[in-house]
């Protein structure tokens, strides 16, 4: 099964292809300017090193959120492009259970934090097998909030436990452990991993069907209802 993802929800976006479990090529690179013209370029280039073309493809796996509006609306509208003009499957990837995927086996639960702004955390927990599974829903929360629930050994992992660290260290003392450096942004090649259990469990559905996972209203959604709120 050959197939491509693509992850644009935070500050580091990655991009992926793989043959069966082989993963031919990985790319992780920060989106700042003219995203959706560079992210498309990534997508394009990975597949001519690997002597492919989008009609070779199976199908395409996204993170769909949680994470920045701008970045989860262009990675989801050009995969969903992508995948239409070509007549490919998709699956949609959670960007929490992204970073928990850093943490195969891992011994302990895992908290994977993102930084929401707003002094708020994206966060879910996660048991790690060989695959993430979530143990509590998806929330944006204060990192407060969150921490009065940490009850067992946790190992906090993402760019939310590194902007928070000594929060969560001082509020949660012994039961807080930290990831590596090398596993607080998510990798494309884990994200072939989780989009190709997907796709094997018969997920893989049309690209219009699949939805993004914002969890936090936009800041225009947030003004709208405001504005009927002071009407009313």
């Amino acid at each position: 099964m050959r197939l491509l993802f693509v992850d644009t929800c935070g500050a580091m976006a990655g991009v992926a292809l793989a043959d069966g479990e082989k993963v031919l090529a990985e790319t992780n690179l920060i989106l700042e300017r003219r995203m959706s013209a560079r992210l498309l370029a990534v997508m394009e280039g990975i597949l001519a090193e690997a002597g492919l073309t989008v009609a070779a493809l199976d199908g395409i796996g996204v993170a769909c959120g949680p994470g920045s509006f701008t970045g989860v609306r262009i990675g989801m509208a050009t995969v969903k492009g992508m995948a239409l003009a070509a007549g490919l499957p998709v699956v949609g990837v959670s960007s929490l259970a992204l970073l928990a995927a850093n943490l195969p086996y891992a011994r302990h639960q895992v908290c994977a934090l993102m930084d929401a702004r707003k002094k708020e955390v994206y966060a879910a927990t996660f048991r790690c097998d060989s695959f993430p599974v979530a143990t509590c829903p998806e929330s944006v929360l204060p990192p407060r909030t969150l921490l009065d629930g940490i009850l067992e050994p946790t190992i906090f992992v993402g760019d939310g436990a590194l902007a928070y660290r000594e929060l969560i260290a001082s509020s949660c003392g012994h039961l807080a452990l930290f990831a590596p450096c090398s596993a607080n942004y998510p990798r494309g090649a884990c994200g072939i991993s989780l989009a190709r259990e997907s796709f094997l469990r018969g997920e893989g559905g049309a690209p219009e069907q699949l939805d993004s996972v914002y969890i936090r209203a936009s800041e225009a959604e947030t003004a709208k209802m405001l504005k009927t709120v002071k009407s009313e």
